[in-house]
């Protein structure tokens, strides 16, 4: 996410020179290369213009303080001035009447379908009972990839495929929601290849039967101004309270993010990852500023991680590593709880100073795939006592799970060493720092 315009904001950022003030000559340069690094991350001209300009009239004359280097200085006055331009804070997303009906809007391809399923199990996780319904008649296969979502998440999915009128299933859901006492129903309407009139007249028309509480733009990242400019239209026409930006683990230069806020004058709500249902989150403007800026999201990385990994399960998982009882049966409970928390490359990029470091390597979840294999191939005895394992064992586990047996051999050297890092936490009574910190699965 972003990582072309983080490293082109630190490399321009790094180049400031000079001691104890910022001045007209040595920030002249640095100011042009953070211009051009938005531009070229397809931020709107003019907004990159004002941005650069406020940096610039910020940063003059500012006294530099002792300890502290121009460089950090200006990253500061930079991440700043991103936040204020991404929206300065955090806004809820807005549920009232009963039921609270979400309209969700946006172009054939952003994401709009996955994005209502994404939502949904959002909600649900905070005991919101919640309706779908399938307002999309047009793209082939749309009721039925909802109704995918809503079985994998659990949540019900109101289609009428033999009715062709969405204004009349968005009118029978909305009935079917108040006498079920549903809390929120979320409403899947159709795209189009691009903006018509007949697209316009349709979602402004279910907007003033439904009333919604929420009416979300959805827009695809990776289109750049295209974005913001098909957002703007929406916005004349709709009057939406919100943008969902999606596909930002995707080769996106981030222009959309960064001015879109600008440009349509309403927040970023949203924004999406990966297909994951539990890739979603609530757009923070400051922690996205300092993730451009490679300055990681520790806050963001801990909420994710409080959201999946249970309580009561951590008490019983650190008796068990103060008694040296942990197993591999543990250790593949805790990598399933990781990989529920979202794309691994983007969790690791939230810790300070990681960006720069995996920006050029290619980290996905199927890189956890041979290790779950090779514990799945594991009898129960093998799993409990690793040290069990002797040469034919391996053997049969590296056949069982399609690795070689010095794979097999590599990840029992790497748990080892991690049960020895624990009990070494145990006995300095700080195990739950240890856990906190540890990656069981690097070198």
């Amino acid at each position: 996410m972003f990582e072309n315009l983080s490293v082109k904001l630190d490399k321009a950022v790094r180049s400031l020179k000079g001691q104890g003030r910022i001045t007209e000559i040595n920030v002249a340069s640095t100011i042009k290369e953070i211009r051009r690094a938005l531009i070229d991350a397809d931020v709107n001209f003019k907004v990159a213009k004002s941005v650069t300009d406020t940096i610039r009239e910020k940063a003059l004359g500012r006294e530099v303080l002792f300890a502290v280097s121009p460089g950090q200085l200006l990253t500061k006055i930079v991440s700043e001035e991103l936040t204020e331009l991404m929206g300065g804070a955090k806004e809820d997303i807005i549920l009232e009447g009963n039921p609270s009906v979400i309209l969700i809007s946006g172009l054939q391809g952003s994401g709009k379908t996955t994005f209502c399923g994404k939502l949904a199990h959002y909600l649900q996780n905070q005991n919101k009972q919640v309706l779908l319904a399938a307002c999309d008649v047009y793209r082939p296969a749309a009721i039925e990839q909802l109704k995918v979502l809503g079985e994998q998440i659990g949540a019900e999915v109101f289609a009428q495929p033999e009715i062709n009128d969405p204004l009349k299933i968005a009118s029978n859901a909305l009935a079917y929601a108040k006498s079920n006492h549903i809390s929120v129903l979320i409403v899947d309407t159709a795209g189009r290849l691009s903006v018509d009139e007949k697209m316009m007249t349709e979602i402004t028309q279910l907007k003033s039967l439904l009333n919604p509480s929420e009416t979300l733009f959805v827009v695809d990242s990776m289109t750049g101004q295209d974005a913001v400019n098909t957002a703007k239209t929406f916005n004349e026409r709709l009057n939406f309270n919100g943008v969902v930006l999606t596909k930002l683990d995707g080769d996106s230069r981030g222009g959309a993010a960064l001015s879109i806020r600008s440009v349509v004058q309403k927040p970023i709500k949203f924004i999406s990852t990966g297909e994951k249902m539990e890739a979603i989150d609530i757009f923070h403007p400051d922690r996205m500023a300092q993730r451009i800026l490679g300055m990681g999201d520790v806050v963001s990385l801990v909420e994710k991680a409080q959201q999946v990994f249970d309580e009561d399960e951590a008490k019983i998982l650190q008796k068990k590593i103060r008694k040296n009882q942990f197993n591999f049966d543990d250790f593949l409970s805790q990598l399933q709880q990781v990989k529920k928390m979202g794309n691994i490359k983007d969790l690791m990029g939230m810790i300070p100073g990681m960006s720069k470091a995996i920006k050029d390597v290619d980290i996905d979840d199927d890189s956890f795939k041979p290790i779950e294999a090779i514990i799945r191939s594991m009898t129960p005895l093998e799993r409990e006592r690793p040290e069990v394992l002797n040469g034919s064992r391996k053997k049969r586990i590296a056949q069982g799970s399609g690795t070689s047996v010095q794979d097999v051999n590599n990840l029992l050297k790497q748990f080892s060493g991690m049960r020895k890092m624990m009990r070494t936490m145990n006995k300095m009574g700080n195990v739950k720092k240890g856990m906190a910190n540890l990656n069981p699965f690097g070198n």
